[in-house]
């Protein structure tokens, strides 16, 4: 045991010799030109190293360097600085003048990608490009040049295109490692704070350098992120992802395959190809079995949940935040960018609503957004929104072509808050036009013609015949109605012809059928105000009990209704007695008139004549 202890510290005297011989036989400053020439040779970025390199030998041999700096040729900026660099290198390879580093480790490093950090010699010369297995010969006093790891700690990378604005990656943390055949695994994590929201995201990747610059890919394997903040639900919205992705400088183009992303309680997988010009061009192409979109917005109901839970559901941005927002509605981002997009979801959850086989094709030219289709059911029934975007503007210019057929049409007011006054199954053909897609919009800045209709429709909260035979009953004791009232009123079929204007539906040539009333109008809907005005001419044609010949008369009869005032509290105004009277009078009118053409020789027919038109 002795011995062996005695062997060991031998040993260990032997390796801090050799390492402190080295520190004073081999100076690290005898590599710096070779490192600076070596670097513009094969990339032509500029190396700049201030102050001079030294020795660190314990626990590991590394080599330090002060401010460090790489610089793409005539760029203002620096693409890469560093407070300060560590190379760990290989104790055997320098015996031989061999600079074999084990790891390169940059700390607090700022990395810019931005036009001023973009290299600005259009007609410098381009090296030809170095074979990976050749082996890179130097001049400079024998040292040959090989980095197997590099790590990147508590960074930041200022990202930029063209003049958008830019976006800032803090606490990078970056550790790769690469084989001899120029290949990579890649561990990072990170955090991006923009907007009052903050995404934190790591991820495990595999990289193939093997072309590098012409052609590079990229299999990533993990990646998990969450994103919080303003106008984002208070749990955030989380998730994991996949990707295999591979870029070609040839055409400046990005492939993605085997996209698989989950957010909260959604599922998306597909692939995409963006072409990275000075307007970017992209193309997506997404498929999912479930989005739920409430998961995401943190949308709820009114009346579930508590006050709290509703309160905390989505963390607000402050007002400034939200009035800047509202400036900027016009969604001009769109303008930096051209897309294809393609959708096909099996389910989705949007304010509630459960739609199935949603289908959506669209595309997006610097901002002027045609949207081919976008269809689904719900329930029993079938949508269709095809329409435009116009984003080029200050304000956002909405075009649409709905055609909805059997949709539930309670199922919608619910999603958007709504009283449901009148549920049933609602079909819609028409256009509508206006500013901005928030529902304030709608009530303010659109407008458009429609023909509607409703089958199985019920008007909640509002019996038109019982109002009408009731108020009948009243006024004349020879009729009665029903014994026994539901609190709506049936409609198996609705018809209206629809114009908007500004928040303002007008209905007009109204038709409305069931099996004991028919109803005949025209009115108006203010959705601002949520108020309604409807005249209607109302025939109840069964449910009367009572005289014969009256019920023959009121069933063919068409009695005004006038229903008005605030969807929760609607009111009523009849004119049954008015009706009546004239009723009754046309009656005895033409019984008098039949006796009198079954009379005319009679001396009192003049009398008579005289009588009816004093009435």
């Amino acid at each position: 045991m002795r011995r062996l202890v005695t062997t060991l510290v031998i040993l260990l005297v032997v390796i801090i010799a050799g390492m402190t011989s080295l520190v004073f036989l081999i100076n690290p400053n005898d590599f710096r030109n070779y490192m600076v020439n070596r670097v513009e040779q094969r990339s032509g970025y500029k190396l700049a190293i201030d102050g001079d390199l030294r020795w660190h030998v314990w626990p590991q041999l590394s080599i330090l360097a002060g401010q460090t700096s790489l610089t793409a040729p005539g760029a203002k900026e620096p693409v890469v600085s560093a407070e300060n660099m560590r190379l760990d290198v290989r104790l055997l390879p320098l015996l031989s003048h061999q600079l074999s580093v084990k790891q390169v480790m940059l700390k607090s490093a700022v990395i810019r990608l931005t036009p001023d950090s973009e290299a600005n010699e259009p007609d410098a010369p381009i090296a030809p490009a170095h074979s990976a297995s050749q082996g890179v010969e130097s001049d400079d006093d024998g040292w040959k040049f090989d980095i197997g790891r590099l790590n990147v700690a508590d960074s930041l990378l200022i990202w930029q295109r063209a003049k958008s604005d830019q976006i800032n990656v803090r606490d990078i943390n970056l550790q790769m490692e690469q084989n001899d055949r120029r290949q990579a695994t890649v561990q990072l994590s990170s955090r991006i704070n923009r907007d009052q929201r903050d995404l934190t995201l790591s991820l495990n990747a595999t990289l193939d350098m093997q072309n590098y610059p012409r052609q590079y890919s990229a299999n990533i394997t993990s990646l998990t992120y969450k994103l919080s903040g303003a106008d984002i639900p208070a749990q955030g919205v989380s998730g994991q992802g996949s990707l295999q992705a591979k870029y070609q400088q040839s055409n400046n183009t990005m492939t993605l395959n085997q996209l698989a992303l989950s957010a909260n309680d959604n599922q998306l997988t597909g692939s995409g190809v963006a072409v990275l010009n000075d307007v970017p061009d992209y193309q997506l192409n997404l498929q999912s079995n479930n989005v739920n979109l409430d998961a995401i917005s943190g949308w709820q109901p009114n009346g579930t949940g508590s006050a709290q839970q509703k309160a905390q559901s989505v963390t607000s941005a402050p007002v400034i935040a939200r009035d800047i927002d509202a400036q900027q509605d016009s969604l001009n981002v769109l303008t930096g960018f051209n897309a294809q997009v393609a959708l096909k979801a099996v389910d989705v959850t949007y304010r509630g609503l459960k739609i199935q086989n949603l289908d959506l094709q669209a595309t997006n030219q610097a901002g002027n957004v045609k949207i081919a289709r976008l269809s689904g059911n719900m329930g029993q029934g079938t949508f269709s929104l095809p329409g435009a975007l116009d984003a080029t503007g200050p304000r956002l210019l909405v075009n649409f072509t709905p055609d909805l057929s059997n949709i539930p049409l309670g199922d919608l007011l619910r999603a958007y808050n709504l009283p449901q006054a009148l549920i049933g199954n609602f079909s819609l053909h028409g256009a509508l036009s206006g500013k901005g897609l928030s529902l304030t919009d709608f009530n303010s800045n659109w407008q458009g013609d429609a023909q509607m209709s409703m089958d199985n429709a019920r008007l909640n909260g509002l019996n038109i015949q019982q109002l009408v035979q009731q108020a009948v009953s009243r006024s004349n004791n020879r009729v009665q109605g029903m014994q026994r009232y539901e609190v709506y009123s049936d409609i198996q079929q609705l018809q209206a012809h629809g114009a908007l204007r500004n928040g303002v539906l007008t209905l007009s040539n109204l038709s409305a059928d069931s099996a004991m009333m028919s109803v005949k109008g025209d009115g108006q809907v203010n959705f601002p105000d949520e108020q309604a005005d409807m005249n209607l001419r109302v025939k109840i044609t069964g449910g009367w009990q009572g005289d014969n010949d009256l019920i023959a008369t009121l069933q063919k009869t068409e009695i005004p209704l006038r229903v008005f005032g605030p969807w929760k509290q609607l009111n009523y105004q009849l004119r049954v007695d008015q009706i009546l009277r004239q009723q009754l009078q046309q009656d005895a009118k033409n019984a008098i008139q039949n006796w009198i053409d079954k009379n005319k020789d009679d001396k009192n027919s003049d009398k008579v004549k005289s009588f009816i038109n004093k009435m």
